[in-house]
């Protein structure tokens, strides 16, 4: 069965004054999440002596994750899509909701916007690196892709049922309540 819903779009999909406003947002709120949760993991490893991968550090990592995503959609949701995540912006993609266009262009806006996160903490820390996000000890590279591949599933999955999907779509204060929730 053919996909009727996948549309290219137009020059006005990436030229638009609603355009670069969405990607901006896009840019922003993935520098600040990419910032926030990487950061804390960096901060938490000098604080204890590279303790980011105890339970604690983890725990940590998670919450830093969670609170950076929840004001990264919360900065991007009236301005852009909130997508944060490349995934989710395929995600939108396949159900519809955004053309090629558009998605390539929040694409860019996401992945530039992470890369300067980086170049950020990379200036701000002296060049420190974490190892909250090595693979542990006995776990595989196929270990990590499998578990990689079933998380992002459960990421798109759950955005596009609370937040994308018309149908379903949530108002962004329950969407803060799933958010918190899953922080």
């Amino acid at each position: 069965m053919p996909i009727f819903w996948i549309a290219i779009g137009g020059p006005e999909e990436v030229y638009g004054p609603d355009a670069l406003k969405a990607a901006l947002a896009e840019f922003f709120s993935t520098l600040i999440f990419v910032f926030a949760g990487e950061g804390s993991g960096m901060a938490f490893s000098k604080l204890t002596d590279d303790g980011s991968t105890t339970p604690a550090g983890l725990v940590a990592a998670a919450l830093a994750h969670g609170f950076g995503l929840f004001v990264a959609v919360s900065a991007a949701f009236r301005n852009g899509d909130g997508h944060v995540n490349p995934a989710v912006t395929f995600g939108a993609f396949v159900g519809g909701h955004i053309t090629l266009l558009r998605g390539i262009l929040y694409w860019v806006a996401q992945l530039l916007g992470s890369t300067v996160a980086c170049l950020l903490l990379k200036f701000a820390s002296h060049g420190m690196t974490t190892s909250a996000f090595a693979l542990s000890s006995g776990v595989t590279v196929w270990n990590a892709f499998v578990l990689e591949i079933v998380m992002t599933f459960g990421l798109v999955y759950t955005v596009y049922a609370t937040a994308i999907d018309p149908r379903e779509r949530l108002e962004i204060n329950q969407v803060y309540t799933v958010y918190a929730t899953a922080t």
